[in-house]
């Protein structure tokens, strides 16, 4: 297997991600899977009986009573082959293929704003930085009115349509109407389309004296760099520890996930190796340059942490660098390819394994149910189970005697308890229906804060009576909310509640640093970390 740009090789997981507050306009805050172009397919000649499917299509063209969109037809017969090998295998039409290249590679063209549909009013609830929509005078708390010459407030327009009317060539111009603190403003404000770039590294800060917090959404192409950085800046602000984050981190590129992993050793040593039926095996080490290669290393995994991400924890848990906390990863360890077609689709193919040092498969074991094809969570058994306790598989020793196994997923160090509050069918519907950010952008977007982000940081807490407010908002959309179930989700719901607000006044730093200040992985990790420390000084 070849390394580098000459054979693009990514993994990522096919569960559906949360999207968090909306759409990013011309680019979602969404980890999905994707991948760089890579090689191109080409007619080879047709063998065997390969030649009934285009005899087929060629007979539907020619002969079949009504017209029918062949482009069309063929998708769907590709889509039905691709489906019958494996869960990760997937076809993607060319707006797909170019929408995973965009978020892997953090770039795409457009203004850099993301909106919340509230009431049928599309609110601006964030900026990139320096973006487009950032330098023409856009703010937090516009609504839009017309985008162009075409109206969006107050006609239930779509979020493919917003994007469609937002996404445009590098140096085109784009007129907004917007609406600011309850005036329309005479004349629309114009901003010019440009290249926009979103960090895959979500926070980096010092959460804990010699403490480094670092969150990493995905494993795009330009990730290891901004790792990196984020570690050495870390480090000049006094981090002598780290806790890495990838939860709910869904994969990306595969040599990205190997930069990152040799981040934590000082030498070549293996990160990972994969094989397949047409692959020998071939093995992927580290470089000898790591940026944090010594002090305590905590790495936090749940559910949803899978493949790349499943890499890097295999890794630093193999080698005994550092300690896995939380529960049981998604179990993907099955490494695409993506083969692009002359019409801009492509095909993500499944073309190997890949073990961790000690030779561990982390697939989780499914088993196909073909007959089901309608229903993709049950056509694979067993592939959605998010159980953190299941049957060991094989069992490998590490260098320090510590005992891990494969059978799908990697099994955490330190366990953290589901939330029970968190998986209530109630809390679940708080999310889908988007009850938290409805009554956080109707109710705390008036004005800003006279108060500074520490201040809030510090002392915020959401006040009794606007805990009730929401509550009386939930009933009043229809929700039956008992007052026994309102106490047990208080906690959880205040901090989704402040949070946002958080981010609404002061930017997504602001909204992990609240969530973390109440989260049970973050308070292990801390606890962890000062019992190494104790150790470490205790005579």
């Amino acid at each position: 297997m070849q390394k580098g740009t000459k054979r693009n090789i990514f993994v990522a997981a096919t569960y559906a991600a949360v999207l968090l507050l909306g759409i990013l306009l011309g680019q979602n805050y969404v980890n999905e899977q994707g991948s760089k172009p890579g090689n191109t397919l080409v007619p080879i000649g047709l063998s065997n009986n390969s030649w009934k499917m285009q005899q087929l299509i060629d007979l539907i063209a020619e002969a079949y009573v009504d017209s029918v969109n062949i482009d069309s037809v063929q998708n769907g017969a590709i889509n039905h082959i691709i489906s019958h090998l494996d869960p990760y295998s997937s076809y993607l039409i060319p707006n797909e293929a170019q929408r995973q290249t965009e978020i892997l590679e953090g770039t795409f063209e457009g203004i850099g704003m993301e909106y919340f549909n509230l009431n049928d009013s599309l609110v601006i609830v964030s900026l990139i930085n320096g973006a487009a929509a950032d330098k023409a005078g856009f703010r937090v708390g516009d609504k839009l009115l017309k985008i162009a010459d075409t109206a969006v407030a107050g006609v239930n327009v779509s979020r493919e349509r917003v994007e469609k009317l937002i996404r445009g060539r590098r140096g085109t111009a784009l007129d907004i109407h917007i609406a600011r603190d309850g005036q329309e403003l005479e004349t629309p404000i114009r901003v010019i389309r440009d290249q926009v770039t979103v960090n895959s590294i979500d926070v980096a800060y010092i959460i804990s004296p010699g403490v480094g917090y670092l969150k990493v959404r995905r494993f795009g192409i330009n990730t290891a760099d901004e790792f990196r950085r984020a570690v050495v800046e870390l480090k000049k602000q006094g981090a002598t520890k780290l806790i890495m984050d990838l939860r709910d981190n869904g994969g990306g590129y595969f040599h990205i996930a190997v930069k990152i992993a040799s981040e934590f050793f000082n030498d070549s040593r293996l990160i990972v190796y994969t094989k397949g039926a047409h692959e020998d095996r071939h093995d992927y080490h580290g470089d000898e340059s790591g940026e944090f290669t010594e002090g305590t290393l905590a790495i936090l995994i749940n559910e949803n942490t899978a493949s790349a991400s499943e890499i890097v924890a295999g890794a630093v848990q193999d080698w005994d660098r550092g300690v896995i906390i939380g529960r049981r990863s998604y179990g993907k360890g099955i490494v695409q390819e993506q083969f692009d077609f002359s019409d801009g689709s492509s095909v993500n193919l499944s073309i190997a394994r890949y073990f961790t040092p000690l030779g561990r498969s982390i697939q989780k074991k499914y088993s196909p149910n073909w007959s089901n094809m309608l229903d993709y969570t049950s056509m694979y058994s067993g592939l959605w189970a998010l159980d953190t306790l299941y049957a060991h598989g094989k069992t490998f020793e590490t260098g320090a005697g510590k005992k891990v196994y494969s059978g799908g997923g990697i099994l955490p160090d330190i366990h953290v308890a589901q939330d029970s509050n968190a998986l209530s069918l109630f809390y679940q519907d708080l999310i889908q229906y988007s009850f938290i950010e409805q009554f956080v952008y109707s109710r705390f977007t008036k004005k800003l804060p006279a108060y500074s982000i520490e201040n809030f940081l510090q002392g915020y807490h959401l006040p009794d009576n606007e805990y009730r407010a929401f509550v009386e908002f939930v009933r009043s959309e229809g929700f039956v909310l008992s007052d026994q179930k309102s106490r047990q989700l208080r906690q959880l719901i205040e901090s989704d509640i402040e949070a946002l607000v958080g981010r609404y006044y002061f930017g997504r730093e602001a909204y992990f640093k609240v969530k973390n200040r109440d989260d049970a992985f973050v308070k292990r990790s801390l606890e962890y970390i000062d019992n190494v420390d104790k150790e470490l000084i205790s005579p």
